[in-house]
């Protein structure tokens, strides 16, 4: 072979090497991220799940307190 074409060739194995290492660094991102999003989805279903009972509670204390602030008056509320 002729040294300028085994530089070229050397040259182009040097970079595609280079890009496939950059490419599967980048695949190995992606899969990390997804796996991520999926774990955080988990985590925020789970964390909906034990706050509901606790939300629903604040919520029908709340109503309560609206409701005996109104006094009875038609529903307006009093003004301190």
């Amino acid at each position: 072979m002729a040294p300028a074409l085994l530089a070229a060739s050397t040259t182009a194995v040097v970079w595609l090497t280079i890009g496939l290492v950059t490419a599967l660094a980048v695949v190995a991102m992606l899969v990390a991220l997804v796996r991520h999003v999926l774990l955080i989805g988990r985590a925020a279903g789970r964390l909906n799940a034990e706050m509901a009972p606790i939300t629903g509670e604040i919520r029908s204390i709340t109503a309560n307190a609206q409701r005996r602030s109104s006094g009875g008056r038609g529903g307006t509320p009093r003004r301190s």
